[in-house]
């Protein structure tokens, strides 16, 4: 029998929601939240809902495969959250969000996101500069889960300072903690807002 949602995970989740929706990062129904309980199990964010107004009935149980562990549907996006945390054991915290920079964004170019120069890149992990460039991965959208995971997968697993975008659908970020994984976002999102009023100022 599965153990009840611990209070804190399923605390987590929703302050997080809130966080992200503050910010206009996850409209509508947008977006998926998760933290590692052990080292088989994860909270996540239900199929559905704004994650604005999350309460305890809005996280569920799943196992690394993606399988419901209690009476609730899962996001679709399950399995990008699972991925990550059986690539990187140290992940205790996922976040995926829809911010208008992020989609917007990860639609103008075919190849990866190339960061530079900015002084907020020293919030990523392992660096100690603005005189940096790092390249945000981006892939091609696609409603099938399970083909879009094993496409990502050789350049998450290679690694990546900073998360990735989805063409056309928004961004996956995590950390070690709820609290890393949502600076990570932050951080990323001003990046990606500096970087989409370059270019309206360049046109």
């Amino acid at each position: 029998m599965t153990s009840p949602t611990p209070a804190w995970a399923i605390e987590a989740i929703i302050q997080a929601g809130r966080r992200m929706d503050s910010r206009g990062w996850v409209p509508a129904t947008a977006g998926n939240i998760s933290v590692r309980l052990d080292a088989t199990r994860l909270a996540i964010t239900r199929s559905g809902g704004h994650k604005g107004f999350l309460d305890a009935d809005s996280v569920m149980q799943v196992d690394l495969a993606g399988m419901p562990l209690t009476n609730a549907k899962p996001s679709a996006e399950t399995l990008l959250h699972c991925q990550i945390y059986r690539l990187f054991p140290q992940v205790g915290a996922v976040l995926h969000g829809h911010s208008v920079a992020s989609t917007v964004l990860s639609m103008t170019e075919p190849g990866p996101i190339r960061l530079a120069q900015y002084e907020v890149l020293k919030a990523f992990e392992g660096q100690t500069t603005h005189d940096t460039t790092l390249d945000l991965p981006v892939f091609d959208n696609d409603q099938d889960i399970a083909r879009l995971a094993s496409v990502a997968e050789p350049t998450i697993a290679a690694g990546t300072p900073l998360g990735y975008l989805i063409r056309g659908h928004g961004v996956y970020v995590w950390g070690p903690s709820m609290d890393a994984a949502l600076a990570r976002l932050e951080g990323l999102e001003f990046l990606l807002a500096c970087e989409l009023e370059r270019r309206k100022l360049a046109r």
